[in-house]
């Protein structure tokens, strides 16, 4: 059986969001979907699975929330499920920055169309800044990008002051463009660096997976997967899935190379966090390993975390 995945955000108004948790989670797994959908006071942002029925019919059901009409997904397809269970939680932001008054409902850079986007970045007015995480990058961008290096998306405000600092000083008043996995993150991000009172800032819509789907791998300016935030870990520039797997103890994407690192044990730890564990962790995560290595024998899932160390935050 094919599975459809729907990655998808939208910023509006959603005041009424605590209320309307019960009713959507009730309605998303009577349909049998699973992945995760938050909700908050500025809008939605998930990643859900199901058959393409129930995904249409989930799609459905979200764009009928006031203000939410124009939502729109990334699709993509898996031979299995690739989530273990729904969630439908409350947050004080969809995509945590953490800067009071940041809203993109209203103040955002402008949208550029992925057909659009290589001719932009190849112009030499125009910074390119990659908006996600350090792992992310790691596997893949496009070419020319700037990585900020950060852990979390919090940290993305702070780095930007500084780096606009380094752009006075050298007297450079360039264009800014900026993209993320869906969209969510540089919108947000583009709303920031607005209000910061820059002018000229460009973000890509729907993202690295929209640009994926639209844009011929051949002569494109992507190089690398990209990391999802599912059971795939990284797609390929063909949206198939990449060739990348999760270390399970930190969260960190693992490529073919690194796990013929010694530091790469199943479930235990890998080359980013075998330094930062402790005794006691490696020895929880040998026996939860066993455990899931034993479920599988018997023909059963075991429900387990995605990763538990505290030093990598997936904001």
């Amino acid at each position: 059986m094919t599975i459809q995945i729907a990655a998808l955000y939208k910023f509006f108004r959603f005041p009424d969001y605590a209320e309307r948790r019960q009713a959507l989670a009730a309605k998303l797994c009577g349909l049998g979907i699973k992945g995760s959908l938050l909700l908050a006071e500025e809008g939605i942002n998930g990643t859900l699975a199901g058959t393409p029925e129930a995904i249409a019919e989930a799609l459905a059901t979200l764009r009928a929330l006031p203000g939410a009409e124009t939502l729109e997904a990334k699709f993509s397809e898996a031979d299995e499920m690739p989530f273990l269970r729904l969630k439908v939680r409350l947050k004080r932001e969809i995509v945590t920055m953490g800067v009071p008054g940041t809203d993109p409902n209203s103040l955002v850079g402008t949208y550029v169309k992925p057909q659009d986007w290589d001719a932009l970045i190849s112009d030499p007015g125009t910074v390119l800044i990659d908006t996600r995480n350090d792992y992310e990058v790691a596997i893949g961008t496009f070419e020319g990008a700037i990585d900020p290096r950060t852990e979390t998306f919090r940290e993305f405000p702070a780095w930007f002051r500084q780096f606009r600092e380094k752009l006075e000083a050298e007297g450079r008043k360039p264009k800014i463009a900026m993209f993320c996995t869906g969209g969510i993150r540089c919108e947000k991000a583009t709303s920031f660096v607005k209000a910061e009172g820059i002018d000229d800032v460009f973000h890509l819509e729907g993202g690295i997976l929209k640009y994926l789907e639209e844009v011929p791998a051949e002569g494109s300016l992507w190089r690398g997967e990209c990391f999802v935030f599912d059971e795939r870990v990284s797609v390929c520039p063909d949206l198939s899935p990449g060739s990348h797997v999760l270390c399970h103890a930190c969260g960190h994407p693992v490529s073919e190379m690194q796990r013929e690192d010694p530091a790469y044990v199943e479930g235990v730890s890998c080359p980013h966090c075998v330094e930062k564990m402790t005794d006691s962790q490696r020895a929880r995560f040998a026996e939860r390993q066993k455990q899931i290595e034993l479920a599988k024998k018997r023909g059963q899932a075991h429900v387990g975390p995605r990763a538990e160390i505290s030093f990598n935050s997936r904001d």
